[in-house]
């Protein structure tokens, strides 16, 4: 801690964390040894956090994220879109090809920003909302590849037909972005994805990955 920061903050913060990554919640106990501090400090936390409805307790006293963190949520998806724009146009453009940002959401895969290139006689027509089953395209794809991968880098996937007839995607996964999980891809009308698209879409999502450390 250094002086300009507020350690009732931080410990706060750090509640808010260590109950994130449980899906069962903590007690007062388990929060105390973990933080390192007394009960009365953890019970003063939860008070806290409790009247802003970040985190809620069940009837046996465990304390878990509240409903609060998703009104919070809703923010996240635009700024995301903003970082990732820059890096999108210049994959569209370069590529000639729709390209996309997709976020996980829940089980599914949402495309949160989405770039048609400008030059283009015709382009695949790819809207931001979009939602699709994660192990259906290349964007849900590169992002279970991500997840079972035990290297930093991944690489991409392509795919065909899958979302629709007679389109090809490549995707890769969003690397080392704390609390964000995606991918950046493009979708074109081609019975194959040419050879440089693969790394050119690497690139791009470490771009992006880059503007949101």
């Amino acid at each position: 801690m250094t002086a300009e920061t507020s350690q009732t903050l931080d410990r706060g913060l750090r509640v808010l964390k260590l109950l994130a990554d449980t899906d069962h919640g903590l007690t007062v106990t388990e929060l105390s040894n973990k933080l390192g501090v007394n009960r009365t400090v953890v019970y003063r936390l939860l008070a806290t956090l409790e009247q802003h409805a970040l985190v809620r307790r069940d009837l046996g006293g465990r304390a878990r994220v509240g409903l609060g963190v998703l009104r919070l949520g809703r923010q996240v998806h635009p700024l995301v879109r903003e970082a990732a724009l820059p890096a999108l146009r210049s994959l569209a453009e370069d590529i000639g090809a729709t390209a996309h940002l997709t976020l996980v959401d829940g089980t599914e895969a949402l495309a949160v920003a989405v770039v048609e290139p400008t030059w283009t006689d015709y382009h695949v027509a790819y809207r931001a909302g979009f939602r699709h089953p994660l192990d259906r395209g290349a964007a849900g794809r590169a992002i279970l590849a991500a997840r079972a991968a035990a290297a930093d880098e991944p690489g991409y996937t392509l795919t065909h037909g899958e979302l629709e007839a007679g389109a090809s995607g490549a995707a890769a996964p969003l690397i080392g972005v704390t609390g964000v999980e995606g991918s950046v891809g493009v979708v074109m009308l081609a019975d194959a994805v040419p050879e440089r698209v693969g790394p050119r879409v690497v690139d791009a999502a470490r771009e992006v990955a880059d503007a949101l450390r």
